[in-house]
């Protein structure tokens, strides 16, 4: 059996990765855990490791499966859909307001919700909204696909919309509070400058007038979570849903407080969610029970199984090799550190996908030996090519692999070539942009 470990615990791991890029729209976490099996039976995890996988992974995954149940019972009351429509119609006709609220849209997607979750939310109700408003092909491509970018890269600046990102800061023994202390007016900077990016390569292709008399969406609708419309009345929808926002932001805000008070994250999400639950049970008479059909299982599976297949790469040597490699180049300046780690897990996530690229990249910095501040700032220029690097290819996220997915479906064309034309021009820039930032504002916190 060992002589078979370290070729078993490689094929694995390639398969799954390449079945994921080739199935997209096949449950992720059937390939992961298929592998996850072999890279077990191999020899290269043992019981032991399992036990600490489990222990890593168990607060991330409670946080981001509580986040999604908020995310289904706001969609319950029709939240979403409202936000879109108030969104389009504040656009008054012009198609580059229209650009911005979109854009605005899935940057609070995110933050709401998670990065997947933003894109299974917005990338259909904007694809309704396009269509209702008539425009062609070509016309879409600009709000869909930088609504797509802006809605992945926006899990950077809190470690809350992300599950891998909640995993790493377990590694690498952060609190939120703290995350979202160094990272979060960096990754938001990097943010504004990409959508600008976005803004300049879209500008002579964006429509100027749009057909007001269109800027509604339809009372019923298609979309992955809930079928129907808000149940709330029109004349009451726009007190409600201020309401709802405004206990949406508490509890997000909870998080962090919770965190800076060294009080259980996992545990405020789930009583966050609880108390929304009872809100619905309340006013819409929907049982809670529901949430047992409707929350996705499935990412738990997937996460534990990822991190199985990257802890036997790691017991394979794998991170010791990256360590060699790497070490003398981090533990220079932390613009350096900053710059050289963040490019190196941008390119892993672009050739394996961000999830694995995170796990190996965080594994490698924990047995450097470097310093603490270094080894945050590493950490965090990791999250940015994880989070923002990997969206050079569309095969770097699982996000964008739905989104292609959904716009298939939805009969919206974009090619490979379609998306790097804008990608090669827009990711690196904002990536080194970021990363620069993030030491010089790391350099003046400390």
């Amino acid at each position: 059996m060992s002589e078979l470990m370290v070729p078993l615990t490689i094929m694995s791991f390639l398969c799954t990765i390449l079945f994921i890029f080739w199935r997209p729209h096949v449950n992720e976490a059937i390939p992961a855990s298929v592998g996850a099996f072999f890279v077990f039976i191999s020899g290269s995890v043992s019981f032991g490791d399992l036990l600490t996988i489990t222990e890593t992974i168990g607060g991330a995954a409670i946080t981001i499966i509580a986040t999604i149940v908020m995310a289904i019972v706001l969609e319950s009351f029709g939240f979403f859909h409202w936000t879109a429509e108030n969104l389009a119609a504040k656009s008054k006709g012009s198609g580059i307001r229209l650009f911005w609220y979109t854009n605005l849209l899935c940057f609070l997607m995110t933050l709401f919700v998670n990065n997947d979750g933003s894109i299974l939310i917005t990338t259909p109700i904007l694809l309704l909204l396009l269509q209702k408003l008539g425009l062609k092909n070509h016309e879409k491509i600009p709000y869909l696909l930088s609504g797509a970018l802006i809605a992945t890269a926006s899990s950077a600046p809190i470690g809350v919309s992300n599950i891998v990102n909640l995993i790493a800061l377990k590694i690498v023994n952060m609190d939120l509070y703290m995350h979202t202390a160094m990272m979060f007016v960096p990754a938001t900077l990097g943010l504004v400058l990409l959508a600008l990016l976005l803004y300049a390569y879209f500008y002579r292709v964006l429509p100027r007038q749009l057909p007001t008399n269109r800027l509604t969406l339809s009372s019923k609708y298609s979309h992955p979570l809930k079928g129907d419309s808000s149940p709330i009345p029109r004349e009451k929808r726009t007190k409600f849903m201020g309401y709802l926002l405004f206990f949406v932001l508490a509890v997000r805000a909870s998080l962090f407080i919770a965190s800076y008070i060294h009080f259980p994250v996992p545990a405020m999400a789930v009583i966050g969610s609880f108390f929304l639950l009872g809100w619905r049970w309340v006013y819409l008479k929907i049982s809670p029970a529901d949430m047992l059909k409707k929350t996705p299982w499935h990412i738990l599976i997937f996460a534990f199984s990822m991190y199985v297949i990257i802890y036997g790469l790691h017991n394979i040597g794998l991170t010791q090799w990256l360590i060699q490699f790497f070490q003398p180049i981090v533990s220079g300046s932390l613009t350096q550190a900053s710059v050289m780690m963040g490019l190196l897990v941008s390119i892993l996530s672009n050739l394996f996908n961000n999830h694995p690229a995170l796990m190996v990249g965080t594994l490698t910095l924990t047995n450097m030996g470097l310093d603490p501040l270094t080894l945050k700032i590493a950490y965090l220029a990791s999250v940015i090519g994880s989070d923002i690097g990997s969206l050079l290819l569309p095969m770097g996220t699982l996000a964008t692999l739905l989104w292609m997915h959904i716009l298939k479906k939805g009969k919206v064309k974009i090619t490979w070539g379609e998306y790097l034309r804008v990608t090669t021009i827009v990711i690196p820039i904002t990536v080194l942009f970021t990363l620069v930032i993030l030491a010089y504002w790391v350099s003046w916190l400390f």
